[in-house]
């Protein structure tokens, strides 16, 4: 009973608590929270989310998964990799930051929770095996490339127009540098020397909390962001007034063509789901408009894209004429106005007007108050379309989890249940999205410093998302003039750190193949980006079909004996056969359906390199399993022999398979004699039957004296 308790509640481990573990947990809780914040935030950006989706993130999902998972330390919120692939999934199916991103957000956290939470119910953790260390390696590297460079636009102060090729964007973003914000450079150069800093020198300190106070601080006594928002009228350049207009009527229509393109597929869904041949005919015509809609809305995109890079280098500066500000274009002001000295660029279009800048971009409004109850919007017609990637996100996020639970507890010797963990993120998910939180999983970082603060029960991830509650409620509004371009450069110090080039120099030693699938992975995920889950699957992919090549090819050879009296081939190592009269060959792998054809080409390979031998041994003590077409193989094969003469025999067969055989009738059929209990007592006895070799057409006596040398296979 007690037993089934802890399995439905998990966190009644964390008692009887003492006075010790409380302040443990309450310093920990409390010193965790100081780097969430402005993480959370951070990593809302990333997710094409406004910040207060972070913080959203780390209250329900941060005790949900505490309370439910099987890790005292593991801090669970918002992370990196997560908010790259979340946003990644959804740009196709509407623009970040607006309703229908956030509601896509929502949902895809739900969906993420359901599959996490089905995988840990029904006990299949392993299938994250599908991941091979390679593959991981290679995806986080680019991954961690792919989100550190997605923030160089926000460290040097220019637009990052998002389209379906992220190396284009980033290119784009590159020959954009001429036109960076200096102001912008120094904010992001300053956060990164100050965090560096701090966590070199003095390590105790929250350089990131340290940083995000010191920059909102600064950004709001010298009035950082500097924006004002004008009517075109004001603007006396017809070329950006034109341009301007252009941008915000292809803007719109990009907006209505991705809602018109998802009403055409849901409604092609449900005439689908009526059945008949009509009601099919009818779906494919939808789907075939929803196509042709597609590429007007790339074509779109692409040239909003361009033309925002356009608008961007395009420099104003105001002049006070017929008492109001006129903007001219810069170094263009008419005979007796006075330059205001600043450089103003255009930022963005709202009800009309026309946002122009001078400064940097701020955090900005942050909504008060803790988020409400309520259903996410669940859009069935996208479900299928975002099934990979939350499949994707699932495993990601739960290979994440447990890495980072099994290493804190290799020093703490607690227990990790990697299905109870799979619970605890299903259930933060699945609930996170009912309170507006986007897919969260477990973090290296604040896991990290919850262990090396000393955190003995979850208890401390509930209390830094009380933390996070305060905020919400009482200090959202003192971080508007937080600069964006110190969020970008936490995020970039998070995630470079991820990148590894060991692990695969170390996998070329060992395996060739799956160090080159690893390195594919890697430039597959670069080349797919935003579509990074593509990347990933590409990778899994290769590893399944080199495991079957493995597989279907086991290794088998015809083995001889060393000059150290070991068993080796005889094409590997130069060795003379033992005899020409039998054939030894080794067989490493099960014979089952995936294998047997080839099982069946090495042994008639073995009879026509020896044409005269009487007998053909397998040395089986490789084979682990047998299966039906395994079993009816050795069958043919055996008959195939027989009836050229020749005697198919096995030794070392182990105890699974010598079962097999002898239920399936096999021993009688081939007899008793052919089988030994290990390969050294079958090449003696066939030695002695056989002779080592041939000569003049006689056979040679084997040896009297002595024993033969002991052998391995």
């Amino acid at each position: 009973m007690q037993a089934l308790l802890y399995n439905l509640l998990p966190f009644l481990r964390w008692f009887p608590m003492t006075r010790d573990s409380l302040r443990a947990d309450l310093f920990a809780g409390v010193t965790v929270a100081l780097v969430l914040v402005p993480q959370s935030m951070a990593y809302a950006q990333l997710a094409g989310l406004p910040v207060v989706y972070g913080l959203y993130a780390s209250f329900v999902p941060v005790i949900v998964a505490s309370l439910w998972g099987s890790s005292s330390q593991l801090h669970t919120g918002p992370v990196a990799m997560l908010s790259l692939m979340s946003a990644a999934a959804l740009i196709p199916f509407a623009s970040p930051g607006s309703p229908d991103f956030i509601q896509l957000s929502i949902m895809l956290a739900l969906m993420v929770g359901v599959l996490r939470l089905a995988l840990g119910l029904f006990r299949l953790g392993a299938i994250v095996n599908l991941l091979s260390s390679p593959v991981i390696v290679g995806f986080t590297n680019a991954a961690a490339l792919i989100i550190g460079l997605s923030q160089l636009s926000k460290v040097i102060g220019v637009p990052f127009p998002r389209t379906d090729t992220y190396l284009e964007d980033l290119w784009r973003v590159i020959t954009q540098v001429p036109e960076m914000h200096i102001i912008t450079v120094a904010f992001a150069v300053g956060a990164w020397v100050l965090i560096a800093g701090l966590r070199k020198r003095m390590p105790s300190l929250p350089g990131v909390l340290v940083a995000v106070v010191l920059a909102t601080v600064i950004s709001a006594v010298v009035g950082y962001e500097d924006k004002v928002k004008v009517s075109p009228s004001q603007i006396q350049d017809a070329a950006l007034v034109e341009a301007v207009t252009a941008y915000d009527s292809t803007a719109r229509r990009i907006g209505e063509l991705t809602n018109e393109i998802a009403d055409l597929n849901r409604r092609a869904d449900e005439i689908e789901a009526k059945g008949g041949l009509d009601h099919l005919e009818e779906a494919a015509n939808l789907r075939a408009h929803a196509v042709v809609l597609k590429k007007q809305l790339k074509q779109l995109k692409s040239k909003n894209t361009t033309r925002r890079v356009e608008l961007h280098a395009m420099k104003l500066e105001g002049a006070n004429a017929a008492g109001a500000t006129q903007f001219y274009h810069q170094h263009a002001l008419p005979e007796g106005l006075e330059s205001d000295g600043k450089t103003w660029r255009f930022s963005g279009v709202s009800d009309g007007d026309v946002v122009l800048a001078a400064g940097g971009a701020v955090v900005g409004d942050i909504p008060e108050g803790l988020p409400s109850l309520a259903a996410p919007d669940i859009q069935w017609d996208l479900v299928l379309a975002l099934l990979p990637a939350a499949i994707v996100m699932a495993l990601i996020g739960f290979m994440e989890a447990t890495s980072i639970s099994k290493a804190i507890a290799t020093t703490t010797g607690e227990r990790v249940d990697t299905s109870k963990e799979l619970v605890g993120q299903g259930l933060a998910n699945i609930a996170g999205s009912f309170f507006g939180s986007y897919t969260v999983s477990g973090s290296f970082s604040r896991s990290a410093v919850a262990a090396r603060t000393g955190a003995k029960t979850g208890l401390f991830a509930i209390i830094s998302a009380l933390a996070v509650v305060l905020v919400l409620l009482f200090f959202t509004s003192y971080l508007y003039h937080l600069p964006q371009a110190v969020l970008a450069v936490i995020v970039m110090m998070a995630v470079f750190s991820l990148i590894r080039i060991q692990p695969l120099v170390q996998a070329w030693k060992v395996d060739r193949v799956s160090s080159v699938t690893g390195i594919i992975t890697f430039v597959a995920t670069l080349l797919m980006a935003p579509s990074i889950a593509n990347g990933i699957l590409l990778g899994v992919a290769l590893t399944v079909l080199h495991y079957l090549i493995r597989v279907m090819k086991p290794r088998a050879e015809i083995v001889s004996r060393k000059a150290d009296g070991t068993l080796g081939g005889i094409r590997a190592h130069g060795l003379k056969p033992l005899s020409e009269n039998f054939v030894p060959v080794r067989f490493d792998g099960s014979l089952s359906f995936i294998n047997v054809a080839y099982f069946e080409d090495i042994i008639l390979e073995a009879h026509s390199e020896f044409p005269n031998a009487k007998a053909i041994l397998v040395v089986g003590s490789g084979i682990n399993d047998m299966d039906a077409s395994g079993e009816e193989k050795v069958r043919e094969v055996a008959q195939r022999l027989r009836d050229q003469g020749v005697s198919l025999v096995f030794s070392g067969l182990k105890h699974q398979v010598w079962k097999i055989f002898v239920q399936s009738g096999l021993v009688d059929e081939l007899g008793m004699d052919a089988f030994y209990p290990d390969k050294q007592t079958a090449l003696t006895s066939l030695t002695e039957r056989y002779g080592t070799f041939s000569t003049g057409g006689e056979t040679a006596a084997a040896p009297t004296t002595g024993d033969p040398a002991p052998g391995r296979a």
